[in-house]
């Protein structure tokens, strides 16, 4: 065989490998990336800033602060940025600007800071609707004073909302503005007398940042009506003198269980009170409830069904290596222990009241406060109750929580039954022990709804009917629905 014919079947071979190489490009593309970006969040909270990044796969990281002009490098190998981070609002993070590059198939994100900060990051894994995500917490540093912006540092924008940036962008806003503003707070009230303490209150909006709660009809989520009732509640408790109310979670951001319950201890407060609007499985399903924790089993089907529902959140908002059981050893004793009892009985009592108000304003789903083991109330020295506000699954619910004038109603009538209790039950050392033990009168309102009868209001107060209608200054028993009857403290 000569030489021409060699290098002619060579060249033939050469030619039918480039074109097999060139079919295989086109049909099988190189694997770049094992993973992209598909859109960031940032979620600023009174102690941290989160920001989220939502993921087509998992993924390895790492994280490192570098110094001298203070910034926070994320590297993410074999990861693709499919989102725009031009777009995500900065104002009062710790955050200056976001950078980007790729060095080979790695992703390489660099956060210039305006101060210091302690770096805190994990991955979620995929849960209900939620997809993988990588968590990056900036912990403030409190001791740090503030360091000059990098020179290519755009001005931040002035809005306080939380950040997202998305591809593509969402078509429509998740929930008109209108229907979720919430009551301005009120600042808590002044000690009643310099020896008389006030009857502390945590109220706890459940839900926010990224654990958006339920979802009922129109996009209307469960975390934004939580807040807004929350905050009238802390409006209204403030004020009565004697009395005062601190909000557990103050913005749209994310707290995980136990920290709730510890931030409520932090406050010495005399009650935690747990707002939520859930969802259930069937949309006909309605009614508000009160909840206390049980130490044994729940109470029923729709009370266990609520309670992993609620027990998920931290799954859902963020924590990281968390597990669904409580792992807490001391905890698991004191709940064995002869206070935990009191706690409950105390909380069982004092849900009750809430409960029996409730019904004055809205559809029961059940009359007596119902128990399941839901951890946000696994506080060991604090009475504490979960107040289900109704089902935001359910169409007509969803509507009246979805108004301010609902919202308002639902809270002081949670208030009411707060301090009927408390008119009732004072602690030790209050402006409001000391009023009951004076022989002051400590009244409190129902309002008569249908189906009331004088002798039904009176067991549910704990007060005689005689002592109901001489308060009243009323000649016989009769009563009409909507007439409000003032309640002494029995």
């Amino acid at each position: 065989m000569g030489f021409s014919s060699i290098s002619s079947i060579k060249a033939g071979i050469y030619g039918r490998l480039a074109f097999v190489l060139t079919l295989a490009a086109c049909f099988f593309p190189p694997l770049l990336h094992a993973a992209q970006i598909d859109s960031v969040r940032v979620w600023r909270a009174p102690d941290h800033t989160r920001i989220v990044f939502d993921l087509s796969a998992p993924v390895e990281h790492s994280v490192a602060t570098l110094a001298d002009p203070e910034r926070l490098l994320v590297v993410v190998p074999s990861t693709a940025l499919k989102a725009s981070l031009d777009n995500l609002t900065l104002a009062d993070t710790p955050i200056s600007a976001i950078r980007f590059s790729h060095d080979g198939q790695d992703l390489r994100l660099v956060f210039d800071l305006k101060n210091k900060i302690q770096p805190r990051s994990f991955i979620l894994k995929k849960h209900a609707d939620k997809g993988d995500r990588l968590v990056v917490d900036l912990l403030d540093d409190v001791n740090a004073a503030p360091v000059a912006a990098t020179a290519n540092a755009p001005a931040p924008a002035a809005s306080s909302a939380p950040a997202t940036a998305a591809t593509p962008p969402p078509a429509n806003p998740v929930l008109p503005a209108a229907t979720v503003k919430p009551a301005a707070p009120s600042a808590p009230p002044p000690a009643a007398t310099a020896n008389q303490r006030n009857i502390v209150v945590a109220v706890d909006a459940g839900h926010g940042g990224e654990d958006p709660g339920a979802i009922g009809p129109g996009r209307l989520r469960e975390k934004d009506v939580t807040l807004a009732i929350s905050k009238e509640l802390v409006a209204a408790i403030n004020a009565e003198r004697g009395f005062e109310a601190r909000l557990v979670r103050t913005g749209d951001y994310f707290i995980p269980l136990k920290k709730r319950r510890d931030l409520a201890r932090n406050m010495k407060a005399d009650l935690f009170v747990s707002i939520h609007a859930d969802a259930f499985t069937k949309p006909s399903a309605r009614g508000a409830s009160v909840f206390a924790l049980s130490r044994h089993g729940a109470t029923s089907e729709t009370a266990r069904f609520l309670a992993q529902r609620e027990n998920e959140s931290d799954l859902i908002g963020g924590v990281g290596g968390i597990s669904l059981e409580d792992k807490d050893q001391v905890l698991a004793g004191v709940l064995v222990d002869l206070s935990m009892t009191s706690t409950l009985n105390d909380s069982l009592r004092v849900g009750q009241q809430v409960l029996n108000s409730m019904g004055n304003i809205a559809t029961l789903h059940k009359r007596q406060v119902e128990q399941a083991g839901f951890m946000v109330l696994k506080s060991p020295d604090v009475p504490s109750i979960l107040v289900e506000t109704g089902f935001i699954s359910n169409p007509e619910e969803a509507r009246k929580l979805g108004t301010p004038a609902y919202r308002k109603q639902m809270a002081q009538s949670v208030f009411r039954g707060v301090r009927q209790y408390f008119f009732q039950n004072p602690p030790p050392g209050t402006f409001i022990a000391a009023q009951r033990a004076s022989g002051a009168q400590m009244v409190s309102e129902h309002v008569i709804a249908p189906g009331d009868t004088l002798s039904a209001i009176a067991r549910r107060y704990n007060v005689s009917v005689n002592q109901l209608a001489a308060h009243n200054g009323m000649k016989n028993h009769s009563i009409k629905v909507g007439q409000t009857l003032k309640i002494p403290a029995s």
